[in-house]
């Protein structure tokens, strides 16, 4: 099984990138937002730019080495990148541009993918979906030993990014190569890769599973990133064994997890109740304020109450009654909470 191997630095704009990574037949995922360094990350992969320091290497196979001056170029590189507005050349039809990446397979790329029939058309009379078809043939007609994905679902629209995630999720589990995509979703990320690294500002926060990242977030980023809610305050020891956090709006939450000082409370969306009145149960976190949203999501519904947001199913929220403006109470358990500094503290 073919196994990339990336241990590099370069510095950017603002920030110095620093990066190390294993990836084996699977699918990696880098989430971040714009500027954090995720493309300069494909960049140097592919041969494009050249690290101030580091290796790159392919089982073992150098590709770069800054202190032995090695630096193979792009097309010495066994590598198929798929870029984010898909880079289709504007003048030849779908089948020159797939032949563009390779000659061989180039029919069986077309059928493959379900584009056979526009094999005389021009990017121009694509929809976002076929563009992103072409792309991908073009660049599995390397016959790549690793694929590099940059937003690969950013330009479509919604009704095409969900048909089209679900065609690259099958995709790249069938093929097992060494795959880095990088995006700012992470429910795209979360569909897409085995494991998921966060980057910001050059630096990984924290990697693995997705299930990892959203039970365990390491940082208040990757908390708010995965959809966790994040409230902040100031952390104390109290004699019974909890931790006392008084939140910067004036309430005061429970802890089980021990920390002093300012602290970032994190509470999964699916850990929040709701009730109209403050429930008699064993959660010691009750927070009340007027409901400000209510998102459907599926089968399930995101409600905003002050500062935490509850995930409810449909049925609950029915139930309930719940409405914009209503008055409710969310309560959470202290075993439901996980503290972390916060960033520059």
């Amino acid at each position: 099984m073919d196994t990339l191997r990336l241990f590099f630095a370069h510095p950017l704009r603002a920030f110095r990138l620093e990066l190390e990574l294993e990836i084996a037949g699977e699918t990696v995922a880098l989430v971040g937002p714009s500027g954090a360094g995720k493309s300069t990350v494909l960049r140097a992969v592919a041969g494009l730019i050249r690290p101030e320091a580091g290796t790159i290497s392919l089982n073992g196979d150098l590709w770069f080495d800054a202190d032995r001056r090695v630096n193979r170029a792009p097309e010495d590189r066994s590598v198929g990148y798929v870029f984010q507005d898909y880079a289709l050349f504007p003048h030849l039809t779908v089948e020159r541009n797939v032949a563009f990446g390779g000659k061989r397979g180039v029919r069986e790329l077309l059928k493959r993918f379900r584009i056979e029939h526009l094999a005389g058309a021009r990017p121009g009379q694509l929809s976002g979906g076929e563009r992103q078809r072409v792309g991908l043939a073009r660049a599995l007609a390397r016959d790549p030993a690793v694929l590099l994905l940059d937003e690969p679902l950013s330009a479509l629209d919604a009704q095409t990014r969900e048909t089209v995630r679900i065609e690259l999720q099958e995709l790249l589990h069938d093929l097992e190569l060494p795959t880095l995509l990088v995006t700012h979703d992470f429910e795209d990320a979360v569909a897409l890769a085995d494991r998921v690294g966060v980057l910001l500002e050059g630096q990984l926060l924290q990697s693995g599973t997705p299930a990892e990242l959203v039970a365990a977030p390491a940082d208040p980023f990757v908390a708010s990133l995965t959809g966790g809610n994040l409230l902040a305050g100031r952390a104390r020891g109290q004699a019974n064994g909890l931790t006392e956090v008084i939140l910067e709006e004036g309430s005061t939450v429970y802890s089980t997890q021990a920390a002093s000082g300012r602290v970032g409370v994190i509470v999964q969306p699916w850990d929040v109740s709701i009730a109209r009145e403050q429930p008699a149960d064993s959660a010691l976190n009750h927070i009340r304020a007027p409901i400000s949203s209510l998102i459907p999501l599926g089968n399930r519904v995101r409600v905003r109450v002050g500062p935490l947001t509850a995930e409810l199913t449909t049925a609950s929220v029915e139930r309930l009654g719940l409405a914009i403006g209503d008055n409710v109470v969310a309560s959470f358990k202290a075993t439901g909470t996980r503290l972390v500094p916060l960033r520059g503290e």
